[in-house]
């Protein structure tokens, strides 16, 4: 048995074709993320990458809805979102493929 702290990992992300890592792929990426109430993340889009993410508790808005526990919510490469965290809320996100420098803020 290994075990590992999410805090050693950049943004949660522990999961795909990057340093640090605890499983180095190519085929997706993985994330557990904290976010604290009015905490944003800016405008931004994967040009090739499916990005889904799965609220696991709180709110959040994506594009200004609203989406509570238990929803998951797919953006599409190319498609924008703006996040911003209503409540304090946690979130599990999975990128496919996993490309490095993918990510592009507007």
């Amino acid at each position: 048995m290994k075990e590992y702290q999410l805090k050693n990992f950049t943004n949660g992300w522990f999961v795909g074709n990057f340093e640090p890592t605890i499983f180095a792929t190519n085929d997706f990426e993985v994330s557990v993320k904290f976010f604290e109430a009015g905490d944003r993340e800016p405008r931004h889009k994967q040009l090739l990458a499916t990005e889904l993410t799965a609220v696991i508790s709180g709110i959040v808005q994506m594009n200004s809805k609203e989406f509570s526990a238990g929803a998951i919510i797919e953006f599409e490469p190319g498609e924008a979102c703006e996040f911003l965290s209503v409540t304090d809320s946690t979130l599990v996100c999975v990128k496919f493929p996993s490309i490095p420098n993918d990510k592009i803020v507007m």
